[in-house]
């Protein structure tokens, strides 16, 4: 599993060494090969990389990896890409992939922005999830979120037509803010009547920050738009 220098100077996270199991470190270096893909600034032959064609989502900061688990479990005729750097999370996932015995989940452990701009082409996405990215609640901090116009257009770009952008949050002022990033989107339109929020998808499975939010109190926003048809 090779490291990858980041030559953006503002980045939407930062690199925690973080605790991680005997099991999880075994898994990144024998499961790796199998699940992993590393970072190359080219676009993916995603055909070649899970031997089909197929529906395609990605998950950007998967965590623990709970949600993509079910959701690739729940269809195994689709194909599941998860990004996330933090090596815990992606050792624990790569375990709970073996045992289930699932073959349509790859993981890439690498930036997510440099990921979309340059290992995956244009229209080659059926479904993006973002879920609870980090909302920087400190204003000096709010460069660094995540979900602003110019990633809104690059995620929407790697989006088939009619493919949908899912993103959540438990923070209100970074919802609204991502609202308005993803209405701003010509080639995006809102899925919800209101043209505000949506309810929360019942196939998603509740993240640990989710779980978190909720025992304090949080109430959640989902938002869901889809790439119109060219």
């Amino acid at each position: 599993m090779a490291e990858t220098e980041h030559p953006r100077s503002i980045r939407s996270f930062v690199t925690r060494a973080g605790r991680i199991t005997p099991a999880q470190e075994r898994a990144l270096q024998e499961l790796w090969p199998r699940f992993g893909v590393e970072f190359t600034p080219a676009p993916l032959d995603l055909d070649a990389l899970f031997g089909r064609a197929a529906p395609r989502t990605l998950e950007i900061g998967f965590g623990n990896g709970d949600n993509l688990l079910r959701l690739a479990a729940a269809q195994p005729a689709c194909d599941f890409l998860g990004v996330e750097v933090h090596r815990a999370g992606v050792g624990r996932l790569l375990l709970a992939l073996k045992a289930r015995g699932l073959t349509n989940v790859r993981i890439i452990c690498h930036d997510a922005v440099e990921v979309l701009e340059r290992q995956l082409a244009a229209d080659s996405l059926q479904q993006i999830l973002i879920l609870f990215p980090d909302p920087w609640p400190k204003k000096r901090h709010h460069k660094r979120r995540l979900v602003q116009p110019s990633f809104v257009a690059l995620a929407a770009s790697r989006l088939r037509a009619g493919g949908v952008l899912k993103v959540a949050t438990d923070w209100e002022p970074y919802a609204l803010e991502m609202l308005e990033a993803l209405a701003a989107c010509a080639a995006l339109e809102n899925l919800a009547a209101d043209a505000g929020f949506v309810p929360r998808p019942a196939e998603r499975e509740a993240t640990r920050f989710e779980r978190r939010g909720a025992r304090l109190g949080h109430a959640t926003w989902d938002l869901a738009f889809r790439r119109r048809q060219s």
